[in-house]
């Protein structure tokens, strides 16, 4: 299962000069909700919501979505190996209570503050 940070996802959707292997989109995609939040963001601060809408739309779609729920919040609170940012934080958490589920979970990131995380978390990475 594939972790899908919000780098690639807008990576895909914006036609950046990267963007993932078409390999990453036959593979079970997982992300935290915060994902929607952050391509819409995105999106409406480039007033392209109109443009790209049905593609964001498409593309979230195709990704299960798991909530901020009382585990993945509470291991937020807590320390990690190296120092993140705040979604950083909430995204890694994610993953790792996914984890603590016994699911196998790479990250795909562009996102270098996020991948040392992963790194320091040994959560392995999606070469994208």
């Amino acid at each position: 299962m594939i972790y899908l940070d919000s780098s690639v996802a807008l990576a895909q959707l914006l036609t950046e000069d990267r963007t993932p292997p078409d390999g990453l989109w036959r593979q079970p995609l997982i992300a935290s909700r915060l994902l929607e939040y952050e391509v819409w963001c995105r999106l409406n601060a480039r007033k392209l919501d109109r443009t790209h809408g049905d593609q964001a739309r498409a593309l979230l779609a195709r990704v299960a979505m798991i909530e901020l729920a009382s585990p993945v919040l509470a291991r937020a609170l807590e320390p990690f190996p190296t120092p993140l940012r705040t979604l950083d934080a909430l995204h890694l958490s994610s993953i790792e209570f996914l984890r603590s589920r016994r699911q196998a979970v790479d990250l795909a990131t562009y996102d270098e503050r996020l991948a040392a995380g992963a790194r320091a978390l040994r959560i392995p990475l999606f070469p994208v």
